[in-house]
């Protein structure tokens, strides 16, 4: 252990604590204290420190992260209602499986590695020394169709930076969905301190790339046969936006 990170938490169990919570999105206490064999009397302690401070939440039980990333919005667009909201750790099975639909053409290379990344891990949200890792969704009726991600790590040279993805269905486009989420996306970016937000896309996704140009995201480079899909080679786009 690292003396920062104790002086940082100010005791090793709780630096414990807030780790297991963190990598594994949301979970019972009862099962975190057990696992860290941790006195009850102790860990209530802890946990309520952790809480006063604003490192974790407890909601329906389970202790979780805690993210300050601003309440549900509703919106409607051409006839179709929908919310766009901060990610719970409920969501990832819907996370995932809208990446992977999103991305099934091979046209979305980074986000289907944040699919897997998330699927492999089994926790949407980080916060810790190495990474931050943010996800916002777009629910119809509380099926999740649409999702933006934040992925930052906490490396001093690269800070001001974050890589971001976003996507929604196919059936859903049209409607401002992806608009609104990449709003809120940038949105969150900018209130944590980030003053680039980047990502990078095959050259062949042209609804993607039209999609940030009109948002106001400009190409910054272009790497020549960067990816190989379906056996061709094709360029990767880099693209930003500053916030």
């Amino acid at each position: 252990m690292a003396l920062s990170d104790e002086l940082e938490f100010g005791h090793d169990d709780r630096r414990q604590i807030y780790a297991y919570v963190e990598r594994h999105g949301a979970i019972e206490p009862d099962e975190v204290r057990r696992t860290l064999r941790i006195d009850p009397g102790g860990f209530r302690h802890h946990v309520a420190i952790l809480r006063r401070d604003g490192r974790l939440t407890e909601d329906d039980g389970r202790l979780r992260v805690a993210v300050d990333a601003g309440v549900e919005e509703e919106h409607r667009g051409d006839g179709v209602e929908f919310s766009i909201r901060p990610a719970r750790h409920e969501d990832l099975a819907g996370i995932v499986g809208a990446i992977r639909q999103v991305a099934e053409d091979g046209r979305y290379i980074v986000a289907e590695s944040v699919a897997d990344e998330v699927d492999h891990q089994d926790a949407l949200l980080r916060h810790n020394e190495l990474e931050s890792r943010m996800f916002f969704v777009a629910t119809v009726e509380r099926e999740v169709v649409g999702w933006v991600h934040l992925h930052a790590p906490e490396l001093k040279k690269l800070s001001h930076t974050a890589e971001l993805t976003v996507g929604v269905l196919e059936e859903y486009r049209g409607h401002g969905i992806g608009s609104h989420l990449l709003e809120r996306g940038l949105a969150w970016a900018a209130s944590n301190g980030y003053e680039k937000v980047y990502q990078s896309v095959p050259s062949t996704n042209e609804d993607a790339i039209a999609f940030l140009e009109g948002h106001g995201w400009e190409t910054e480079a272009v790497r020549e046969n960067h990816y190989r899909i379906d056996d061709e080679y094709v360029d990767e786009v880099m693209m930003a936006v500053t916030l």
